[in-house]
């Protein structure tokens, strides 16, 4: 069953999450209007260091020609 609670927006037009859910959810969302309801969703983070060495690709470049290599990238010279 869903944990529901009421509150109201301070002055500022702040809303304040209990201490359990911001431990449990993170600190960075998104907030999203659907008619007359507001949706947070969570943002995760993403570990990049999963994509490391994931694609190889044949270059002609020297790679020490930064400017070579991302142009042979970007137009498949």
């Amino acid at each position: 069953m869903a944990e529901i609670i009421i509150r109201e927006l301070d002055k500022s037009g702040r809303l304040v999450i209990p201490k359990e859910w911001r431990k449990k959810l993170g600190k960075k969302f998104v907030l999203r209007l659907e008619g007359d309801q507001i949706r947070m969703i969570t943002i995760k983070p993403v570990d990049l260091t999963k994509y490391f060495d994931s694609i190889e690709v044949d270059l002609k470049s020297d790679l020490s020609d930064w400017h070579s290599v991302r142009r042979e990238l970007r137009c498949g010279l």
